[in-house]
């Protein structure tokens, strides 16, 4: 770990489940697993299991010094592998020679890190948990927020607070029920020998792989030493995850600009100061996020690469998949607690936004009185709604009373119709029931004001 800079990308603590540490233990968890659910199945002498069990203490055994003893075997499971028999063989020579019995490193290595994954998987969609019961009640505070729709960050159509927040939760929702069935089913053991044809095993390989799934709680399955869609596809849904985080906080930090105000993330002590200026509280939270965000598309497509692997094991590729998929999960667990961070403390400036919804001078009406007018004045309309657009921005002068100066607008709609056309919440009851539906979309808890 750099202790100066990763901390800035580690805001959950998902590091902890995916350190050396966590790692070793993991290891040790497999190799244990392995010998009682052997034993179990009659494949290694009775007592063996316990013996083996014993010497799996994490304290005994060096991460560094595995780790430099890993570049001669190309991966840690190795040098553990080697280190564990010394140490059994210490109290229990003659069960020193069961250890591993029908495994290879990569059905140790790769069962390690899904146990480690599983725990971090397991943090991270709490937070998303957290996340959308804080995104709920903002829903349900903002629903009469009113603030203008942007597209291609310029004003489009009247919108609400709660309507832009509930598009963000109703994706997140999508994307934890994909995580949650995808820790269930791509979280898997591997176990397969040497060449994935789990020789040693015999006609004792399915109990033993139910037994050591069960006993890890990892899904049993088929060698998928080569076949790498599992971790292709659970990083694939961490990265979408974290992107709809990210974006959310992109949005709240360009609302947050002086020229809008609309959005701040929540103020603390020293919290976003700038070394410079004194009075500027910089979007921090926003900064971390994207920072992590940027990061990983890169490492998601290294991941994708590494999945090319040849034959039975793979030549390079299993091992580069490592890092990226234990940073993914770091920077994905970091953008959602920051994203989660804000969500319970935004700061939301209603009197702005309405300003704001103002800026235009009623432009941001004129797709509701063109398709107001349509009725009476066809194809004409479009034509006659532009003009008036067009000489509302070059005179400065508010869209309704130039179309309250109309006689052909006038004599369709009347003063009460344009006034009703000219009323932004007369054009947000679909938003209104669609937020509706992303609340009844969220569970209880969630959904509690």
């Amino acid at each position: 770990m750099r202790a100066l800079t990763d901390p800035l990308f580690d805001g959950l603590g998902i590091g902890a489940h995916l350190d050396d540490a966590a790692l070793v233990a993991a290891m040790l968890a497999f190799e244990r697993a392995l010998a009682e659910a052997e034993e179990e199945a009659g494949l290694i002498p009775s007592g063996t299991a316990a013996a083996i069990a014993a010497a799996c203490r994490p304290e005994a055994f060096d991460p560094e010094a595995l780790g430099q003893a890993a570049r001669d075997g190309g991966n840690p499971a190795i040098p553990l592998v080697a280190a564990l028999r010394r140490e059994v063989a210490r109290t229990h020579p003659e069960a020193a020679g069961w250890v591993h019995h029908g495994a290879t490193s990569q059905d140790v290595w790769d069962s390690a890190l899904n146990l480690c994954a599983r725990r971090a998987l397991a943090a991270i969609l709490d937070e998303l948990q957290r996340l959308l019961a804080a995104f709920a009640r903002l829903i349900r505070r903002h629903r009469e927020t009113l603030r203008p729709a942007r597209t291609l960050l310029r004003h489009a159509l009247p919108t609400s607070l709660a309507l832009e927040l509930a598009l963000v939760a109703d994706g997140l929702v999508r994307v934890r029920q994909r995580l949650t069935q995808a820790a269930r089913e791509d979280l898997a053991l591997q176990l397969g020998g040497a060449a994935g044809t789990r020789a040693l095993l015999g006609a004792q390989a399915q109990a033993v792989v139910a037994g050591v799934a069960h006993r890890l709680g990892l899904a049993p399955a088929l060698p998928w030493h080569t076949v790498r869609d599992r971790r292709q596809h659970l990083a694939s849904l961490l990265v979408e995850l974290a992107a709809l985080a990210a974006k959310w906080l992109r949005d709240v930090a360009l609302a947050g600009q002086d020229e809008l105000g609309e959005l701040q993330e929540p103020a603390a002590s020293g919290r976003g100061h700038s070394s410079a200026l004194p009075h500027k509280r910089n979007p921090i939270a926003a900064t971390r996020a994207l920072a992590a965000f940027h990061q990983l598309p890169g490492l998601l497509a290294t991941l994708h690469a590494a999945a090319l692997q040849e034959f039975a094991r793979g030549l390079g590729g299993w091992h580069a998949e490592w890092q990226p998929l234990t940073h993914i999960l770091t920077l994905t667990g970091s953008i959602l607690h920051e994203a989660r961070t804000v969500a319970d403390g935004l700061v939301a400036d209603a009197g702005r936004m309405v300003a704001n919804l103002e800026l235009s001078q009623g432009r941001i009406f004129a797709e509701a009185l063109q398709a107001a007018l349509l009725p009476a004045l066809g194809a004409e309309a479009r034509a006659r709604v532009e003009a008036l657009c067009q000489k509302s921005a070059a005179e400065g002068v508010a869209l309704l009373e130039l179309a309250l100066a109309d006689g052909a607008i006038r004599k369709a709609l009347g003063r009460e119709g344009l006034l009703r056309v000219f009323d932004p919440k007369a054009q947000l009851v679909a938003a209104s029931a669609m937020v509706d539906a992303v609340l009844a979309r969220l569970s209880p808890d969630e959904g509690a004001g």
